[in-house]
């Protein structure tokens, strides 16, 4: 088995559903927002502050190029998809799971938080745009369309453990 990349907009759930991936199936969850974060020694407020959206997007780029570890889950940041070469690596290089939550969902989750720049400085309507320019990219990306809505996080973690799972033993 390959990296196992979990991929969605912000909110879908992907770092929650990725830790318990890791501990269900025993294999290291990697936050990609975090890692990136650890290597700047900055938040991803100040990585957006100092070196814009277009700097942060090439440190996802570069994550994903450079990560070593090859049995692993990784949560992805939620605009990792916008760019061809991160679609083409994560699907060369492991499984992509695309989260897939609606939009009222997602807001309601993310509305009030203050570590999502992206959040911070739009309306809700910008979001909802933005999620709709979003979701063919990832749907692109996907090996597997996992639906969120209406499922707790243990039936999504245990049933894209059962692909992965499947797959391995093919």
């Amino acid at each position: 088995m390959k990296k196992v990349y979990l991929i969605g907009f912000m909110g879908s759930g992907k770092s929650a559903i990725g830790k318990r991936l890791g501990t269900l199936l025993n294999l290291p969850f990697y936050d990609m927002d975090t890692e990136i974060s650890n290597r700047t020694g900055m938040t991803i407020p100040q990585i957006f502050e100092t070196y814009g959206e277009e700097g942060f997007r090439d440190m996802e780029t570069e994550f994903l190029r450079d990560f070593q570890d090859e049995f692993c889950i990784i949560a992805t940041g939620g605009g990792v998809a916008m760019r061809e070469e991160n679609r083409k690596i994560m699907r060369r290089t492991g499984l992509v799971f695309y989260l897939n939550s609606t939009f009222r969902d997602i807001w309601r989750r993310i509305s009030t938080d203050v570590n999502r720049p992206i959040v911070q400085r739009s309306s809700r309507h910008e979001l909802e745009s933005l999620f709709r320019k979003r979701k063919p990219l990832y749907l692109q990306s996907a090996h597997f369309k996992v639906e969120t809505t209406n499922r707790s996080l243990n039936e999504i973690t245990q049933y894209i453990a059962s692909q992965i799972i499947r797959l391995r033993n093919e």
